[in-house]
């Protein structure tokens, strides 16, 4: 199917050829039929590609600290590398689509297979969107027209937000696509409304839509003419719908409004107040978000849970069933804001034509019904291109998020494998990377990987509650696995792997055919500094004492890793590897592992200790806390052994006390072991040996874990 994205780094406009998304719990699959191009919003992200990297930075001045805080604690290479690859990742453009359902996941009701319905989908032939963010189009409202649905959502909002009464006065800056929606939801509502902008062009669209504007020979002089129009009283409130960087919106704005109006931004503006103006009217200023209550609420809008209506009577779901509404009712007229309409096939002219043509209200992209293919998997490479000398580790890769994209599958391209398919839940990134690292395919089907007989070697980087399941598939399907940590999230999936791997690995044996190889992400143990300290206590028989410290950092506790049916909570989902660390160095079985937690936290369950005695004598302290300051070192690891300590600081630096041969290193960058992990694996499944991590080891560590 075809998608319009973004590149961030150099600005261009691209329309990729991708993967249809697959179904999925709480989703609808939606064919296009329509969808608008925002004139301010995707101009605005088009001229942020377009700049170079220090106008990037300086609009991005917020994000300069914690780049500085990086740069210190992993060094330039690993820092460069990183905003590389964030750039490097086209973001989808649109947010305003009309379309058909072809497809209904579970836990969906009210929809059936054909229903036209308008979400907030991106320029694409077929998206996947949650429930609670689309709705059905009445009969009586035509779909070209309904496309308009998100943008007056936005406009409604700011309205609700507003909270006007019957015979009200207001003022909208800015009266291009959402502010002349805006305008004319809020005239419906008895209320005098008057628009302002600097385009003459735009004021005469608003007039024939019956909004009144200030004349022209007031623009430069704004309020003067509605103090006069209104009795030297001011305006009752504002909505400033401009897209800008000046403050002058906002200092109109102060000076327009009565004593005790109300000032609600929708767009962008800048937000330099002058403090007398607020003061002595004592106005209130709110920002509006986005289409209303729901909106970047992941509860609402990927899981699926409402708000009930007697508590919230308006979620973003409601307000586009509401301007649907008003389409029915014409309440509204969006036909004059129609300036062009551009086959998909034509979508880089329409952007062209939004970039050179300032006029340009909304245009509308059209999705012929005869040109769209749902297909789940593409092929990238021409097949004469196919090497043909023949490999035996045939890899497919499910997961193409920020680990498996800057570790996993670089590390796989560098090694003598075939690359056969990559997948993901959305098309893009299998396409980007698949095209960039040399794979055959790019699939959003995780069957594409599991059933494909010729694919012998499986990597997992999806998210964590996943991995339990797709162990076990793989596992019967007779895959060599590389999964990312953590194995599982809970004492049931641990057992149903040790059962499933017991079972394949007995009949191996029983047909005398080797066993496929499991092997997990604990990527540290493999570090060159680890192998070099570990070669050191090796040497001394005495048990060892660990304090490893880990300045994790504060995530909210919304993020999916503290849901402990998603991510497992970080205890599960990071902590593990720190646990493997100290099992490997010890060389000895874990004993007893105990966990202490401050209950008093008010960060949640991410702030912990763990005391770890192994059989051999060794014991271990593992400090992970998320209350920290992020200047201090990520991680630290202390060894206390036979008269001697080694230090560990950050993967970065190694450094020893007592030993016969001192040591003293440092690098420009850490040396987490993540490359020589991947490469360990692969030489084990090539050599057809045991995994490079012990499948018991494996167990053990997760069996204390998830006591």
């Amino acid at each position: 199917m075809k998608q319009i994205f973004q590149s961030l780094e150099n600005g261009e406009t691209l329309i990729l050829d991708i993967p249809s998304p697959s179904i999925k719990k709480g989703h609808l699959l939606i064919k296009s039929s329509y969808s608008l191009i925002s004139s301010g919003t995707e101009k605005m992200l088009i001229n942020f590609g377009k700049s170079n990297l220090i106008n990037k930075v300086k609009e991005q001045q917020d994000r300069i600290p914690d780049l500085l805080e990086k740069l210190k604690s992993e060094g330039l290479l690993s820092t460069y590398k990183a905003i590389k690859s964030k750039l490097e990742i086209p973001i989808p453009l649109g947010y305003s689509n009309v379309g058909e359902v072809i497809g209904i996941g579970e836990e969906v009701e009210g929809f059936n297979i054909g229903d036209r319905v308008v979400s907030n989908g991106p320029h694409a032939e077929i998206i996947l969107v949650p429930k609670n963010i689309c709705a059905k189009i009445p009969e009586g409202v035509n779909e070209k027209e309904a496309v308009f649905t998100i943008p007056a959502s936005i406009g409604l909002q700011g309205i609700r937000l507003l909270n006007p009464t019957f015979g009200e006065t207001f003022l909208i800056i800015g009266l291009g696509l959402i502010g002349n929606l805006t305008a004319q939801l809020l005239k419906s509502q008895g209320c005098r409304v008057i628009g302002l902008d600097t385009d003459p062009q735009k004021c005469e669209l608003a007039q024939q839509l019956g909004i009144e504007i200030i004349p022209k020979e007031f623009i430069d002089k704004p309020l003067n003419w509605l103090l006069t129009m209104t009795d030297n009283i001011g305006v009752d409130g504002v909505i400033i719908a401009a897209s800008t960087q000046s403050d002058t919106p906002i200092t109109i704005a102060s000076k327009a409004c009565r004593k005790r109006g109300r000032i609600i931004l929708v767009g962008i503006t800048g937000l330099n107040f002058k403090r007398d103006l607020m003061y002595e009217k004592e106005i209130s200023f709110q920002v509006s978000c986005s289409y209303g209550p729901g909106r970047y609420d992941e509860n609402y809008e990927e899981n699926g849970i409402d708000y009930p209506i007697g508590f919230v009577r308006w979620t973003e779901k409601r307000n586009f069933e509401a301007v649907l509404f008003a389409l029915k009712s014409n309440i509204i007229n969006v036909q004059k804001l129609i300036s062009k309409t551009f086959n998909i096939e034509d979508s880089l002219k329409a952007y062209t034509s939004l970039i050179k043509d300032p006029q340009n209200i909304g245009i509308v992209l059209d999705y012929p019904s005869t040109n769209y293919q749902n297909r789940k998997i593409i092929p990238l490479l021409d097949k004469s291109n196919f090497k043909n000398e023949r490999r035996f580790v045939k890899v497919g890769v499910i997961g193409a998020g920020n680990y498996s994209s800057r570790y996993i599958i670089p590390t796989l391209y560098k090694s003598k494998i075939e690359l056969e398919t990559i997948v993901a839940s959305s098309g893009l990134r299998p396409h980007l990377f698949g095209k960039k690292y040399k794979f055959k395919s790019a699939s959003t089907s995780q069957d594409s990987v599991l059933r494909n007989e010729s694919i012998n070697t499986i990597f997992i980087a999806t998210r964590h509650d996943s991995h339990a399941e797709l162990v076990i598939k793989a596992i019967k399907n007779g895959k060599n696995i590389f999964v990312e940590k953590p194995l599982c999230i809970n004492k049931q999936q641990l057992e149903q792997i040790k059962e499933t791997y017991e079972e394949t690995y007995s009949e191996n044996l029983k047909q005398k055919i080797i066993p496929p190889t499991l092997m997990i992400g604990f990527n540290r143990r493999f570090s060159p500094y680890v192998k070099l300290i570990k070669g050191e206590l090796d040497k001394y028989k005495d048990p060892k004492s660990f304090i490893y410290t880990v300045n994790a950092g504060f995530i909210p506790k919304s993020h999916w890793t503290h849901d402990n049916k998603i991510g497992g909570g970080r205890l599960i989902g990071e902590a593990c590897h720190f646990v493997d660390l100290l099992r490997y160095l010890s060389g000895s079985k874990i004993k007893e592992l105990g966990i202490l937690k401050s209950f008093k936290n008010k960060l949640g369950d991410d702030t912990f200790s763990i005391q770890i005695s192994f059989l051999d004598g060794s014991i271990g302290t593992i400090n992970y806390f998320a209350n920290g300051n992020k200047s201090y070192p990520k991680e630290k690891l202390e060894i206390f052994f036979s008269g001697k300590v080694i230090l560990l600081d950050n993967f970065r630096k190694i450094k020893s006390w007592g030993l016969n041969k001192k040591i003293n290193r440092k690098s420009f960058f850490q040396k987490k072991g993540q490359r020589e992990c991947i490469f360990n694996f692969l030489e084990s499944v090539k050599e057809r040996k045991p995994s490079p991590i012990p499948i018991d080891q494996i167990l053990e560590v997760h069996s204390f874990l998830l006591n």
